[in-house]
């Protein structure tokens, strides 16, 4: 199984407009962040979770020309503004909509936003079509299965992903935009052999984990490798990455991570 990080920031992305800070200045491409997405292949399956603003730019820096199936963890816009740009995806497949699970916040946002990509084919060619359906807790493939859990964050839920690959039997975890993990989200986890958490900035926020947060989280999880994603301008990556405990990292755009 193979993670691309297409993405690793914050909603204002990093650097931030206006900003003349240490991190939004700095000449270390690790802190140049587009919003937070990223592309799991798993026994030869590709799937997409979450469409950042930038997802057109961010699979042509990777490569990314394949899609089979789209998770959308969640509504908020730096998570489902770019899904537009999937209507090339839609070309690839000759026309026919991409299955699109999401919670029912993510697809009455999407329906909302998209309404004419609310289809089995596209209307023309170039145009998206996408078919709506709920995230189940287990999506069974060939390729092997897609665990979900809902995480809080803030005033609506978020998705919680765990893949599991049916060649290796490897695990991966995808829990972005939480501020905490549920018990049920901790035992999905657990033992598992890579995960990326949410771990926003240093000091506490409402609706997301601090990177504080989520190593004392990440430490219930028994996984040996663990990344911190949706970065602010308020963690330099070489700073704050060699204060980490063992075992956990930040993130950045274009990290691929071989599970």
């Amino acid at each position: 199984m193979e993670v691309i990080v297409l993405g690793s920031g914050t909603s204002q992305g990093v650097p931030m407009i206006g900003c003349s800070c240490a991190v939004c200045t700095s000449r270390d491409p690790r802190n140049r962040r587009t919003r937070a997405s990223i592309h799991v292949v798993m026994d030869g399956l590709h799937v997409q979770v979450d469409a950042a603003p930038e997802l057109r730019l961010q699979c042509l820096r990777e490569g990314v020309d394949c899609l089979d199936l789209f998770v959308l963890t969640h509504g908020h816009a730096d998570h489902v503004a770019g899904m537009d740009d999937l209507r090339r995806f839609c070309d690839l497949r000759g026309g026919d909509a991409i299955t699109v699970y999401s919670t029912q916040e993510g697809m009455a946002r999407v329906s909302s936003m998209f309404p004419y990509a609310m289809r089995d084919r596209a209307a023309i060619r170039g145009y998206p079509a996408f078919r709506l359906t709920a995230m189940p807790g287990e999506l069974e493939l060939p390729q092997g299965k897609i665990r979900s859990t809902i995480l809080p964050h803030g005033d609506i839920d978020t998705i919680g992903l765990v893949f599991a690959e049916r060649s290796s039997g490897k695990r991966f975890v995808y829990y972005t935009d939480c501020k905490r993990l549920t018990d049920e989200a901790v035992a999905l986890a657990r033992g598992a052999d890579a995960a990326i958490l949410d771990g926003l900035r240093p000091q506490p926020h409402p609706s997301h984990m601090s990177i504080g947060e989520a190593v004392e989280a990440g430490r219930l999880l028994g996984v040996g490798r663990i990344w911190l994603t949706h970065l602010t301008h308020l963690t330099e990556h070489a700073a704050l990455e060699s204060e980490l405990p063992e075992g956990f990292m930040l993130a950045y755009d274009g990290l691929r991570i071989v599970v």
